[in-house]
């Protein structure tokens, strides 16, 4: 995932993730999972973040590709994954 710019915080804080477009420091909000079938493995999930301005766009580029392949909020993806029963 994307982390925002270690210079701005002191060392050891916590800072929330930012979205990946070119130029935005804004809040993430989503997280776009996707790979490129040319480059990585079927399961293999690369990830990108986008705040709610730039999802659209974000995943419009992923998706012209065929590269896209889920977007969930950060709060899903963050979350643990709930045991089998």
């Amino acid at each position: 995932m994307n982390s925002p710019e270690s210079d701005s915080a002191s060392p050891g804080a916590a800072t929330a993730p930012v979205c990946s477009a070119k130029g935005c420091r804004a809040d993430a909000v989503w997280v776009l999972a996707w790979n490129n079938p040319k480059l990585h493995t079927p399961e293999r999930r690369k990830t990108w973040l986008a705040c709610d301005e730039h999802r659209e766009h974000l995943a419009s580029f992923l998706g012209v590709r065929g590269f896209l392949k889920d977007v969930v909020t950060l709060a899903e993806w963050e979350s643990p994954q709930s045991p089998p029963a």
